[in-house]
């Protein structure tokens, strides 16, 4: 396609220009193959995309519809229960009993074969039979010898037939055969036994009952199909150029889908018998009447649709486009997955609007950082559908001058907007598939302001809205939409998990919604094993999977956040289910093309590979497709509120109770942050001042300050952990800024140090107390700033240097944990809370146990007096 714009070039328009001219400069320029040139095309037996012969190797048959053996040899394939490839090997070909091609007489040469045994014309073949009758070990070679060849029938009379006739009737073999069936209108036909008289002078002429009759049947009958040929003959010139085009631009397609030359010939004759003159019609509203009588056919309407959408690129420029009110991404290098080329805008009822709207949408497309998805043209395109909507309702002259347009419009807009998504009514200008007004939402809401400002804040930055005519006003005073309201997926809970992973309902996936064994059920195992994103794990590679020091791993690509060839452990279970359907997906490719994939190939090969559009089997299952067969699913479990992303939730906070760090959990997962682990992983505050709590480091006295005393940053054996939870989490008291080791304290003795816990080597800091010693850390940075002399700052400098250590590894501390920033956010342990009042007052429990008591027993006194 691209090469094909590059030699029309980017012209002011191309709808002006004739189309069958811009056709045929394509059809004669160097990218276009010969063999789709002219209009009577032969097609080789063995095409990559347009064969039609058995793959079996010197097989001279056709092959059966959508297979690629012919019926013989389908039925032994099938009969020998072995593979496609596994049977190509001992497969014996077979020879021809069907016409493909006239071939000539061995005796006439312009002649056509009649009896392909013997490879004599109907005349030869029956004087041949004759001698036999009388002679039979007479030899079928010497006698051709000695023959002498009889003179031509001429073409065929039927006008889109360029075939040599078969018999005196001037008619080929297959479209005599298809005038016997036609009742033999007109009544045509010879003196009988005329053969045999042996005179070789020109056959005699057809005698008739109406010949009127007969020349309307040749007319008016259309071509009939003959294997390995496409005849377009028939056709005008344009619609003859058009499927030309279509037919070339069809096999350069890396994801094509299936079309058989018999189809393409019905098409062709289809559209001759309704006098179509061009495909383009196909796809304009205006002229659906005319052409609907051809879309009753599901494979003719598929390949009409398909050359129709094509040439829609090749008829419009991108200027044209502007002008008709579509834009076309492949005008600009661009493909959104799983979306069409051609973004319909004529839903916009002004014409600047909608050339505001073109384009911004085309500098999104020339941009270098041009949206990954289509998911910013549909909010762009519903901002203005709504806009134009409210605009040619309220606006004076519905909206179309601009300049009339002013502040206390875009006002009302957007309280009418406001209005409707707090009532849910029906949105003005965005329609459903069904025909249907959508409903405004408060989050539909949200996005047609938020888009509204961009399309109309960079028409009024380029400049495009003054030449417009649009006033500044209007577009200052559209509102801002504010924080969207959106709500986070929760994990499953204990029952939704059991069902969705229950060996029945599992099975039931798989029968029912995957009756090919595409896979859905290992993708599903695959998610929830895992936690990979759904579309991760669907475009898995043939060969993802691999053992490294004996340890099963998974690779794959992170393509979100641009990780690529990750590898993460996975369960021994998981390791054998993909090697399954590995060797499940390679039979399905060998059954398909006859033999084991290349090493290029199988680079390349999807582990779940689709059914549509695939022949080289590197296409994967769409997100699409098993969203809509996991949502089934789970409605017939009576799980309704169940979705996919949700198996990712529970795997990252099961990882979390399981003692897993966010920067484990993040890494694990492929998450760009923190922020975004903890939002997966539903860290709670207390869950968080836990964590947070058991980062432990030395304190500013101690020989190493700063060293790691209790975290995660290295793995620890049992015996250590155990060492750890003995000596540090139980055997400790928490004091001002840190944590006192000192068992005597801790036993409830006296200090001996007088509470200087701050220069004691018994003393750690905990990943709560960081805040606190960061304001210790400025309060002497401000000493030392205001210091007389530079040798009273550089004293200062020196006897704050252990504590400064000790910050430094804490922070190194959480950082490698993934908890700085948390830790930062947190201010368990601010100096002036151990000052409070209620922190200074303290009662013994045991008092407290007595007063109660006594509280007890006067309340017992009293109800009995």
């Amino acid at each position: 396609m691209t090469t094909q714009l590059a030699v029309l070039g980017d012209g002011s328009s191309r709808v002006r220009r004739d189309r069958l001219e811009i056709l045929t400069a394509l059809i004669d320029g160097p990218g276009f193959d010969p063999l789709f040139r002219p209009d009577l095309m032969k097609i080789p037996a063995d095409h990559p995309v347009y064969g039609w012969g058995c793959i079996v190797d010197g097989c001279e048959r056709i092959r059966r519809l959508q297979k690629k053996l012919c019926e013989t040899h389908f039925l032994e394939c099938q009969a020998s229960g072995s593979s496609l490839m596994t049977f190509l090997k001992t497969a014996r070909p077979l020879t021809t009993r069907d016409r493909f091609e006239p071939r000539p007489c061995a005796i006439c040469p312009d002649r056509t074969v009649h009896n392909t045994n013997t490879g004599l014309c109907k005349s030869h073949d029956a004087r041949w039979h004759l001698i036999l009758n009388s002679t039979p070990q007479a030899d079928l070679q010497d006698w051709i010898n000695e023959q002498v060849p009889l003179p031509s029938y001429g073409t065929c009379s039927v006008h889109v037939c360029s075939r040599p006739a078969a018999t005196a009737l001037r008619l080929c073999r297959a479209h005599l055969d298809r005038y016997t069936a036609d009742g033999k209108p007109g009544g045509a036909r010879v003196p009988g036994g005329w053969w045999r008289k042996g005179d070789h002078a020109a056959p005699p002429a057809p005698t008739y009952i109406d010949a009127q009759a007969f020349r309307n049947w040749c007319r008016q009958t259309g071509e009939v199909h003959q294997f390995g040929s496409i005849n377009l003959a028939a056709l005008p010139p344009l619609l003859k150029a058009e499927i030309k085009w279509g037919l070339n631009t069809h096999a350069q397609m890396k994801h094509h889908s299936t079309w058989d030359i018999r189809d393409i010939q019905r098409m062709a004759n289809r559209c001759a018998e309704i006098n179509l003159t061009s495909l383009a019609d196909f796809t304009s509203h205006a002229k659906q009447d005319e052409v609907s009588h051809l879309t009753t056919d599901s494979k003719l309407k598929m390949i009409c649709l398909e050359i129709a959408v094509g040439l829609r690129i090749i008829n419009h420029s991108p200027a044209d486009s502007k002008e008709a009110g579509f834009i076309e991404t492949e005008h600009f290098g661009r493909r959104f997955p799983h979306s069409g080329s051609y973004f319909d805008l004529t839903g916009v009822p002004q014409v600047w609007l909608r050339d505001l709207l073109w384009d911004h949408l085309a500098e999104l497309l020339r941009s270098a950082k041009c949206p990954r998805t289509r998911g910013h043209f549909d909010s762009a395109r519903r901002a203005m559908l709504e806009l134009g909507g409210f605009l040619a309702l309220d606006a004076p002259r519905g909206g179309h001058d601009p300049s009339l347009l002013g502040a206390e419009h875009a006002q009302r807009w957007a309280a009418d907007l406001l209005n409707r998504a707090r009532h849910g009514m029906p949105s003005l200008g965005t329609i459903r598939s069904d025909g249907q007004p959508s409903t405004v939402t408060s989050t539909t809401q949200g996005l047609t302001f938020t888009y509204a400002r961009k399309v109309l804040f960079q028409a009024l930055n380029t400049g495009r809205s003054d030449l417009a005519g649009l006033d500044r006003a209007f577009i200052t005073a559209l509102p801002q939409a504010g924080a969207i309201a959106s709500t986070t997926r929760h994990p499953f809970n204990d029952e939704t998990a059991r069902a969705l992973a229950d060996e029945t309902n599992l099975q039931a996936f798989a029968d029912t919604f995957d009756p090919h064994d595409r896979g859905l059920r290992d993708a599903w195992e695959t998610i929830v094993a895992t936690g990979r994103r759904c579309s991760e794990v669907l475009k898995l590679r043939l060969d993802c999977t691999g053992r490294y020091r004996g340890h099963p791993m998974l690779w794959h690509d992170q393509t979100k956040v641009g990780n690529y060839n990750e590898g993460i452990r996975i369960p021994e279970y998981l390791y054998t289910r993909i090697a399954e359907r590995r060797a499940k997906t390679l039979t399905a490719f060998e059954d398909k093309h006859g033999r084991a994939p290349a090493i290029e190939e199988r680079k390349t090969l999807a582990l779940f590979p689709s059914e549509y559009r695939n022949p080289r089997g590197d296409k994967s299952i769409s997100y699409g497709h098993f969203h809509a067969c996991f949502k089934e699913w789970v409605t017939s479990l009576d799980l309704a509120d169940s979705v996919i992303h949700q198996a990712r939730h529970t795997l990252a906070t099961k990882l979390l109770a399981a003692g897993a760090s966010l920067a484990h959990i993040r890494r694990y997962l492929g998450q760009v942050s923190d922020r975004m682990a903890e939002h997966y992983a539903k860290v709670a505050h207390s869950d968080l001042d836990d964590i947070l709590a058991t980062v432990w480091v030395a304190g500013p006295a101690s020989v190493d300050p700063g060293a790691p005393l209790a975290c995660s940053i290295e793995p620890l054996s049992r015996e250590e952990a155990t060492a750890l939870a003995i000596d540090l989490s139980k055997r400790s008291t928490p004091v001002e800024g840190g944590i006192c080791t000192h068992q005597v304290v801790v036993n409830g003795g006296a200090c001996p140090w007088k509470l200087d816990c701050h220069n004691c080597d018994k003393f750690v800091l905990s990943g709560a107390d960081l805040l606190y010693w960061r304001r210790k850390a400025e309060q002497w940075r401000s000493l030392a700033e205001r210091a007389p002399t530079d040798e009273m700052a550089d004293w200062l400098h020196k006897v704050f240097e252990p504590t400064a250590r000790a910050i430094e590894g804490l922070e190194k501390a959480l950082a490698a944990m993934g908890l700085l920033d948390q830790a930062l956010a947190l201010d368990l342990r601010r100096p002036q809370d151990y000052y409070q009042r209620i922190w200074a007052i303290n009662f013994r429990a045991t008092d407290l146990a007595e007063v109660a008591e006594a509280a007890h027993e006067r309340a017992f006194a009293e109800d009995g007096s």
